[in-house]
């Protein structure tokens, strides 16, 4: 097992890894749309926020020497599923055929009063 960390997303909020490696399998903790540079959620909406938490994980795969292409699972949770189309529209501008695996799910809250989380699951070739 190896911990995966980089200043380039922001530091975990509590008792957690921004990653772990185990085997052939990379797991990011969920990525809320924290700048590492300011450490508070950016301004604007569900649009801003998508984008910030994929930069987020972005920069932990690169760290890990991995990309986007790596991704075999993400799992998005939106504080409201009415958000879902927006997410989806700047989710697309990353990802590209073959497309992860993919699970969203709407939760009552999220840390921090975000409106989006994103975890994933990537392959360490």
């Amino acid at each position: 097992m190896k911990v995966i960390s980089t200043q380039k997303a922001p530091a975990a909020i509590g008792p957690y890894s921004q990653a772990i490696k185990v085997g052939n399998l990379l797991f990011t903790s969920g990525q809320i749309p924290i700048n590492p540079a300011t450490g508070t959620i950016v301004e604007g909406g569900i649009k801003e926020q998508t984008r910030q938490s994929l930069t987020n994980i972005k920069a932990i795969l690169e760290e890990a020497g991995l990309t986007l292409s790596d991704v075999v699972k993400t799992t998005v949770f939106l504080a409201d599923m009415n958000d879902f189309a927006d997410m989806n529209g700047v989710y697309a501008e990353f990802f590209s055929e073959p497309y992860p695996a993919r699970s969203a799910v709407a939760v009552k809250t999220l840390p921090k009063g975000a409106s989006v989380e994103i975890e994933v699951v990537a392959e360490v070739k």
